[in-house]
């Protein structure tokens, strides 16, 4: 089982140098005891997804035009969360409007290789 995830929860990127934070918008009104929940939909970069500081994943190509250009010395780039589909379910059979809600174990693909998963859901009151 785990938590719904509600707005300002904690998320990290493997390729990540810091932890970002989930923000949700109180258009489909279901309310968690921290806030508005998120569902997996809810996956648009910068408005939902912050970025994680600097991406170290040399499918970023930001990273690698960096990178090549120090000469093979890994010099990571600016973090763009580039989601490749919407979060995975792990509860499908718990709706809200635009989707099925997201819970502590959902996680998100990002393009360029790394997998977002959710280290703080924000509130611990609304088990799954």
């Amino acid at each position: 089982m785990g938590f719904g995830v509600c707005c300002g929860a904690m998320t990290m990127c493997p390729f990540g140098a810091a932890p970002g934070a989930l923000t949700f918008l109180p258009a489909p009104m279901v309310m968690g005891s921290a806030g508005p929940m998120g569902s997996i939909m809810d996956m648009a970069p910068f408005m939902n997804v912050a970025p994680f500081g600097v991406c170290m994943s040399m499918a970023n190509p930001v990273t690698a035009a960096l990178t090549a250009a120090a000469f093979g010395i890994l010099t990571p780039g600016p973090c763009i969360p580039t989601p490749a589909g919407t979060w995975i379910p792990t509860k499908p059979t718990v709706l809200m409007k635009p989707g099925p809600i997201m819970t502590s174990d959902s996680m998100l693909i990002c393009a360029f290789g790394g997998v977002i998963k959710i280290n703080v859901p924000a509130q611990f009151t609304v088990m799954i």
